[in-house]
């Protein structure tokens, strides 16, 4: 197996085995630590040893025999290497079971504020950088490293088990933003040489039909799952051949995925029935109406318009201002897109999206000039490289014209 391949199988059994050990041992500081050294093992060993049988249990006991030399240097040894001993192994259990579902709840524990739980589950959950997180708050990194560090100081966990239902359900809001955050982070990275992250969206996709299958019948659970497939429906055509962004007008649509848009369809239909409607389910309307457009002219503006409205009014987010701009531009012209953007920079100060959008609109109106000078200010903030080079290319086209 190459190290790429070893790569992705490590990030993809890292929450696993750290919902395993902490779920056994209950100190959420120690078994990440244990975890990250047994991770940091595998990647040293596998690609010249070859992958053990059970890769999974591997990992669990290489950072249960971490964590025994842990508990033998500290003050109450005896204590602890008796009840290390007396413990089940966990890389016994059947190799089936998935503690990612346990870790993420884990981490969503009613003593933290939401926001440290979404912060410190993408950490240990996902893998995410702090830097990562941190631009997926729209905060500084250092901010959000205190922030994790609080989090994980506060959060002592014994005695893990899987909450009953009205335990889950108090829990159910940060879980969801987690993943959302998650497979946004995996569907536009915030900063790096690629557009995607295929690992972080397929991971978020593969947590969130666990929750669908705890809970069918919840709206906002069937919708987020329904949104991310939708989403990642497109994802095959978002970049061309040397890995440029294309934007949704422009895009294949026959490279689609079209039975991820079926089943995200098919979601969306029967989250949106169940009476009131909620973030995620009122997001996936809209993606569903984008993917079931054959081509871009053929886009239901006007329902995307009162889509936006309506989930505008319920969750007075500034991204979903942004995105309303552009759907009011759409169906009243540029210049109504205009006028909502001005109030929209003290919400978004210094963000990319702000100026690329309004450099899209004033290209729209006419405004060569204006446009490309917006472009221009929207790469240099925006981290991530290939949507820097499609707005730097973007800016020399209107120049050149």
């Amino acid at each position: 197996m190459t190290s790429d391949r070893i790569e992705d199988l490590l990030r993809e059994l890292a929450p696993q085995v750290l919902g395993a050990v902490v779920r056994s041992y209950g100190d959420f500081g120690a078994a990440e630590d244990a975890v990250q050294e047994a991770l940091l093992a595998a990647a040293l060993h596998w690609p010249g040893e070859g992958l053990p049988g059970n890769p999974r249990g591997w990992l669990i006991q290489t950072a249960v025999r971490r964590l025994t030399d842990q508990y033998r240097s500290e003050t109450a040894r005896r204590r602890r290497e008796e009840s290390v001993a007396l413990r089940e192994v966990p890389g016994a259990e059947p190799v089936q079971r998935d503690d990612t579902l346990v870790l993420l709840v884990t981490c969503c524990h009613p003593a933290l504020t939401p926001a440290s739980s979404i912060a410190l589950t993408l950490r240990a959950v996902a893998g995410l950088t702090t830097a990562e997180i941190a631009a997926a708050f729209l905060v500084p990194e250092a901010t959000m490293a205190q922030r994790i560090s609080r989090a994980k100081q506060k959060i002592k966990v014994t005695g893990l088990r899987m909450p009953d239902p009205e335990e889950f359900g108090s829990r159910l809001g940060s879980v969801l933003h987690v993943l959302y955050l998650l497979f946004n982070e995996g569907y536009a990275s915030s900063a790096g040489a690629d557009l995607h992250r295929t690992d972080l969206s397929r991971e978020a996709i593969r947590v969130t039909r666990l929750v669908h299958a705890m809970l069918p019948e919840h709206g906002e659970v069937t919708g987020l799952l329904a949104l991310m497939l939708l989403n990642d429906a497109r994802r095959p055509a978002r970049t061309g051949e040397f890995g440029e962004l294309i934007p949704l007008a422009g895009q294949d649509r026959a490279r689609w995925n079209r039975a991820a848009i079926a089943e995200g369809v098919r979601l969306t239909a029967t989250a949106m029935s169940g009476g009131m409607v909620g973030e995620y389910q009122l997001q996936a309307a809209i993606a569903a109406l984008h993917d079931s457009a054959e081509r871009a002219a053929d886009t239901d503006w006007p329902q995307i318009l009162g889509l936006y409205g309506l989930l505008e009014r319920l969750t007075g987010n500034p991204m979903v201002s942004l995105n309303l701009a552009v759907a009011t531009a759409m169906v009243h012209g540029p210049q109504a897109g205009l006028d909502l953007l001005t109030p929209l920079g003290e919400r978004l100060p210094g963000h990319h999206r702000l100026d690329a959008v309004r450099g899209h609109l004033l290209e729209m109106l006419g405004d060569p000039e204006a446009a490309a000078a917006n472009y221009r200010a929207a790469a240099a903030r925006t981290p991530n490289e290939p949507e820097r080079h499609y707005l730097t290319a973007q800016a020399a086209r209107l120049n050149h014209a």
